[in-house]
């Protein structure tokens, strides 16, 4: 039996109860880079088995897990893949889920808490809100370079306003954000980097969609790192002399 477990965001307090159980109960835990340091410390050494990617820097290869699954399925093994976030959110959790159908091994899908929308949260940045957002959209600044051109509109998220949240999308920040600018979109548009979101160590940086990129530079905000551009971003300046943390102090902020 292989589980397709998404671990949240980071917080392993945000570990839902059967991600928990599931880790416990598990012969092998295959994990990505991106669950928290604490919960995958809190895997016995001897039962996981590390194969995630880096932009830029080691990787495993999708065909090697997906194989793998397999192989540990076949053996009788119950399997935890573990993902940060949800599998099903830029997890490849689909990808995942199609090769074990198709080699007949069952599988069960346990959703998590997405970073998309823990991590501005978790800033003091709700992605819709009333006042100023009444849609949301979900974009990866790291699609599979293979592509020989982008899936992603800009242009046409520039027209639909509302709140544009970019998962791992550091580093082609300065392309996205010169992409919407030409398309249309204030320049002065609200714009937040949640870096480590939930961890102890999260950062905050803001800006607009015309500062944010030397924000970043000047803030070295790196990944992992959430981008949230829209009004709702310039919400956390009215909440964050409140906002605590999970440990219980202020989170950090690097404001433009």
């Amino acid at each position: 039996m292989v589980y397709l477990v998404g671990s949240g965001p980071g917080d392993p307090e945000l570990l839902t109860v059967k991600a928990k159980r599931l880790l416990e109960e598990a012969d092998v835990v295959l994990h990505d880079k991106l669950p928290g340091p604490e919960i995958i410390e809190s895997i016995p050494e001897e039962k996981r088995e590390d194969v995630g990617k880096r932009a830029g820097g080691e990787w495993t290869p999708q065909e090697y897990t997906n194989r793998r699954l397999v192989e540990l399925a076949r053996e009788g093994k119950t399997v935890v893949r573990l993902k940060g976030g949800d599998p099903f959110v830029f997890g490849r959790g689909g990808e995942e889920m199609e090769h074990l159908a198709s080699e007949e091994i069952p599988f069960e899908i346990v959703p998590g808490i997405t970073s998309a929308i823990a991590g501005p949260g978790t800033a003091g940045i709700p992605v819709t809100h009333r006042d100023h957002a009444s849609s949301v959209s979900f974009v990866t600044g790291h699609e599979d370079p293979t592509k020989e051109e982008s899936a992603v509109n800009w242009e046409a998220l520039a027209a639909t306003g509302g709140t544009i949240v970019v998962l791992m999308g550091v580093g082609k920040l300065p392309d996205y954000t010169a992409a919407l600018r030409d398309a249309g979109m204030d320049p002065d548009t609200p714009v937040a980097l949640v870096e480590r979101a939930t961890r102890p160590e999260m950062r905050v940086a803001t800006g607009t969609l015309d500062t944010i990129v030397d924000v970043r530079d000047e803030e070295g905000i790196e990944p992992p790192a959430i981008t949230v551009i829209g009004a709702v971003a310039s919400t956390r300046e009215r909440v964050v002399e409140f906002l605590r943390n999970r440990t219980g102090d202020a989170v950090e902020v690097a404001d433009e």
